[in-house]
């Protein structure tokens, strides 16, 4: 079987670096003003022509992604702005507007176009219509299962086709969302994305009046059984049915906001706005591998240094374990809980799972959970590392070292700070020194809970 592509999220040099240090073969970054991420973003003309240069050097592939859904404003500055970017040589130019794609393929046709999730390709005459205006490769729909995506296969052989493996899923399509902008005047597809389906919501259920108006009432939610009931209704729910909640009108108060009430709609798959896991496909990379798709690919510009060398030393593990033949690891899904999630879904990749198989899984991940900890700066010739602390560990705890050669752990036995003995690094901000890290130089570490 041919091994796909693994491609990682670069949102600065450091964590550009780290993604190839721990295994991926491909990194994305864009400009902040054409790209969905203009918070948390380095990459500007310097960083993109040293990233690339990099990249290069190292045999590796650098995409920038230009992705955004213009307004007039930018369509005007666009190809003027990019000039500079295409002299630069990226691999690819990741896109999703059907204007911005025509001005390119008009002005550099040699450059390689790779159209973005945000377009929504959702079956394979989409794709074959892509390909005639020249596209390279599809980033298919969040939305597709593999039964999809394995027919999209067969029926564009010559297409590259890459599938989002890991990261935070949009309650709207593939990112399409208005919340952001209608809470904050931050248009996500601008990207000024708040993430605000992630705020801490309550739920008011309403009664209307006989202006035809709703009135908040007291509720006392239960998610669980209202997930139940949501996913009944869904199993009874045929075409010309329409579920009984599907008029059904609640408000939501946003933690920050307290009394500001806003409506939202509970349709038959639940109230979306409340349920937004974290995509977790690590145990469908095999499938993925053998349906013959091109690329895999990790989502989070804005995630830390720590959550790119974890993803890419995970789906490295499994595509690598997926090509040789070798049976999934089942102690990558514990490496995966060490991260910060909202718990994690395989979204629409596969629908359902065997209870016994996730009970068994979560048993699993649960005996070695991890929270990281420190970034090693440098080593000197004793073997002593310095440590930029991130998070609180004391002398015997147990640590991961998490390195690309290999990970080990190891219970820590001492700890100065300038020179003198410590017990606890207390948390961020901290410089601590810790022995035995000899060619270390690249590691992170994890407390083990």
């Amino acid at each position: 079987m041919k091994a796909p592509e693994l491609l990682l999220p670069a949102g600065s040099l450091d964590k550009m670096r780290a993604a190839y240090d721990f295994g991926a073969d491909a990194v994305y970054a864009g400009q902040p003003r054409y790209s969905l991420r203009a918070r948390n973003n380095e990459f500007k003309l310097e960083e993109l022509r040293t990233g690339i240069e990099e990249a290069h050097a190292r045999g590796k592939q650098f995409f920038v992604a230009s992705n955004l859904l213009p307004h007039n404003s930018k369509i005007k500055t666009y190809l003027a702005d990019m000039e500079p970017v295409i002299a630069m040589k990226p691999d690819a130019l990741i896109m999703a507007d059907p204007g911005l794609i025509m001005m390119v393929r008009e002005k550099w046709p040699e450059v390689p176009i790779h159209l973005s999730v945000q377009a929504n390709t959702t079956n394979y005459m989409g794709v074959k219509f892509w390909q005639k205006l020249g596209v390279s490769r599809i980033i298919l729909s969040r939305e597709l299962s593999l039964d999809e995506i394995a027919e999209i296969r067969q029926e564009c052989p010559d297409m590259e086709l890459e599938v989002f493996v890991h990261g935070a899923l949009c309650i709207a399509y593939s990112g399409r969302c208005l919340l952001s902008g209608y809470f904050n005047h931050r248009d996500p597809n601008q990207g000024t994305c708040t993430n605000a389906c992630r705020w801490d919501y309550k739920v008011h259920d309403t009664q209307g009046d006989d202006a035809g108006d709703v009135k908040p009432q007291k509720i006392d939610f239960d998610f669980g059984k209202a997930l139940e009931d949501a996913n009944q209704g869904f199993s009874s729910c045929g075409s010309q049915q329409r579920h009984p909640l599907a008029d059904k009108v609640y408000l939501i108060e946003e933690g920050n906001r307290p009394g500001e009430l806003m409506p939202i709609m509970e349709d038959e798959h639940g109230t979306y706005i409340m349920n937004s896991k974290d995509l977790r496909a690590v145990e469908q990379v095999e499938k993925l591998v053998k349906i013959g798709v091109d690329s895999l690919k990790v989502e989070g510009r804005t995630k830390s240094l720590y959550y790119v060398a974890r993803t890419a030393q995970v789906y490295r593990k499994a595509i690598d374990d997926a090509v040789a033949g070798r049976p999934f690891d089942l102690g990558l899904l514990a490496e995966l809980d060490g991260l910060a999630n909202r718990g994690y879904t395989p979204g629409f990749l596969e629908r359902h799972q065997s209870q016994d198989y996730q009970n068994y899984l979560s048993g699993h991940s649960k005996a070695k959970q991890s929270q990281y900890v420190g970034d090693v700066m440098e080593v000197d010739a004793d073997g002593w590392a310095l440590i930029d602390v991130k998070n609180r560990f004391a002398v015997g705890d147990k640590l991961e070292i998490i390195h690309p050669s290999g990970n080990r752990i190891v219970e820590l036995g001492q700890m100065t700070r300038d020179g003198a003995a410590i017990e606890v690094a207390s948390g961020n901000g901290f410089k601590v020194r810790i022995p035995d890290m000899a060619g270390m130089e690249k590691a992170l570490l994890a407390r083990l809970l």
